[in-house]
């Protein structure tokens, strides 16, 4: 069984020439200032924890600031890892103990790991003294614990370490004040954060276990400017990567809004290898962008059976009780079953074929290794301003052709086809701004407009498709289809408005003015 948690802490680094007396001695916490709610400390007396941390050979999980270990003592032995999250937290994910990393802890890592095995690296041993800070009820607000650690390298026999450090752990839902009070009595005291980000990136470094091979980003050895075209198209395709790598776990464990978020990374990442190949070589990004194309479409079923299945129920919700007529809810909410099971199984399937992995590398090697144009090493502005126009420029030839189309299936291809072309615009103002500032700040925010006016339209075209195949279903069974056909007349009085309201939208995102600042 896998349990998840969110661990807030922050580490201090204990001198080596520092009297640390006072620290066995922790009634000092008690007259903590400005915290309220804390009224003892008391001492819960010592541990001894052994934990066997796990990486592949070029150390790709600490690479990414992510842990895996065995632990034994303690209170909660067992597999833990450990991922980033901002600030002073991180997602702990936690399985039983065994002797082989469990399948599951494989699975949740290899968006970091790319298929490499994962095999010991650092034993860490650690003496530890817990304090617990309490409230009037007993409630445990933090946890104080002093450790003394003992790190061996795995794999270069004799290297070990030695140090002293606290850690100061919040209780869920204590609030972060604590930490902060802590931290100014802890800095009285001369002790100080942290430089390690974790106890095994300290013994890595201290003990000299190197990687085996090459697998760092190495992206700012390529002679980029600051301010160059590459350097900004670089910094966010890292970025969509980082996004992507850190989703993978939640997608696996079907988090909400997680699949959602990690179709969008894959399509920002498409959107900016084709809106920048004067930057990056289409011939090496095409491929990828492909991949990519086929991962966003895998995770698109179940994406977009959780959009249709909230704006239908949204609808139903809507509707006064003496028009729902029928097992509507109950056949909508079977129909959702089926078809979510589905769609998630599909999820992981593509997460754990080869060809994912492939894709995984790709991306990897994109980042060392960019194929970098001429262009590359150019001022940012004008690079990226003529980009923005190139794909402004395909969105204005085809949103007047849609607009001229009657009403019907062929202006409802037109339109998503233009939907689709305001993304690649909005998303090329992202990749841009930091060069371009408020033109592409001002262009983004009136394009994104368009793209929620059509986006609704066609999320309309998608649901009276499905009402219909759900009041057939019902009709075969006797069923009344009065609320399927309110329904769909709803969607198709929804889809009108929005072809309405298309050409204002979309007049202002037009305007002169936008792309002559562009040019400027």
């Amino acid at each position: 069984m896998v349990q998840s948690m969110r661990e807030t802490e922050r580490k201090y680094a204990v001198p080596s020439s520092s009297d640390t007396s006072w620290l066995s001695d922790a009634s000092w916490l008690s007259r903590l200032e400005r915290v309220e709610g804390v009224t003892a400390v008391v001492d819960r007396g010592p541990e001894e924890l052994d934990a066997v941390y796990y990486d592949t050979a070029d150390l790709r999980l600490s690479g990414s600031s992510a842990t895996l270990r065995r632990r034994t003592g303690g209170s909660d032995a067992g597999w833990h890892l450990k991922l980033p999250l901002p600030g002073d937290s991180r997602e702990e994910i936690q399985s039983a103990l065994t002797d082989a990393v469990p399948d599951t802890m494989v699975d949740l890592t290899v968006s970091r790991t790319r298929g490499a095995m994962l095999t010991p690296v650092v034993r860490i041993r650690s003496t530890r003294e817990v304090r617990h800070l309490l409230d009037a009820e007993g409630t445990l607000r933090a946890a104080l614990n002093i450790d003394t650690v003992r790190a061996e390298s795995l794999r270069a026999e004799g290297r070990r370490a030695v140090w002293n450090e606290v850690e100061v752990e919040l209780a869920e839902g204590a609030d972060p004040a604590l930490l902060e009070a802590v931290d100014k009595k802890l800095r009285k005291k001369g002790i100080a954060r942290a430089q390690s980000p974790s106890k095994l990136a300290r013994a890595l470094d201290e003990t000299a276990t190197a990687a085996t091979a090459v697998g760092t980003d190495q992206s700012g050895d390529l002679d980029l400017n600051p301010g160059s075209a590459g350097e900004q198209v670089l910094a966010y395709v890292r970025e969509q990567i980082r996004v992507l790598t850190a989703l993978d776990p939640a997608v696996r464990r079907d988090r909400p809004d997680s699949v959602h978020r990690m179709r969008v990374a894959c399509r920002r990442l498409r959107s900016c290898l084709r809106s920048y190949r004067s930057v990056l070589d289409r011939h090496a990004t095409d491929p990828i962008r492909a991949e990519l194309k086929w991962l966003a479409g895998e995770l698109g079923a179940e994406r977009d059976q959780e959009v249709l299945m909230e704006r239908l129920t949204h609808r139903i919700d809507g509707l006064p009780e003496e028009l729902v007529l029928g097992p509507v809810v109950a056949r909508l909410q079977t129909w959702n079953v089926g078809r979510g099971t589905e769609s998630h199984q599909r999820t992981l399937d593509a997460l754990g074929s080869p060809r994912y992995l492939t894709l995984l590398d790709s991306l990897a090697e994109l980042v060392e290794q960019p194929p970098l144009r001429a262009k590359a090493r150019k001022k940012a502005d004008k690079v990226m301003a003529r980009a923005v126009l190139k794909e402004y420029d395909r969105l204005a030839e085809r949103m007047p052709r849609a607009l001229d189309l009657s009403p019907g299936p062929k202006r409802d291809v037109a339109l998503h086809e233009a939907r689709k072309a305001a993304k690649k615009v909005r998303y090329a103002t992202e990749v841009a701004r930091p060069a371009l500032g408020k033109p592409a700040k001002r262009l983004g925010k009136r394009i994104k407009a368009v793209q929620k006016v059509l986006g609704d339209h066609q999320d309309s075209v998608v649901a009276r498709g499905t009402i219909r195949d759900l009041a057939v279903a019902a009709q075969g069974v006797g069923e009344a289809g009065f609320t399927w056909g309110l329904l769909y007349g709803t969607e198709q009085a929804v889809a009108g408005t929005r072809e309405q309201e298309v050409p204002a939208v979309w007049a202002r995102a037009s305007a002169p003015a936008l792309r002559k600042q562009l040019r400027k």
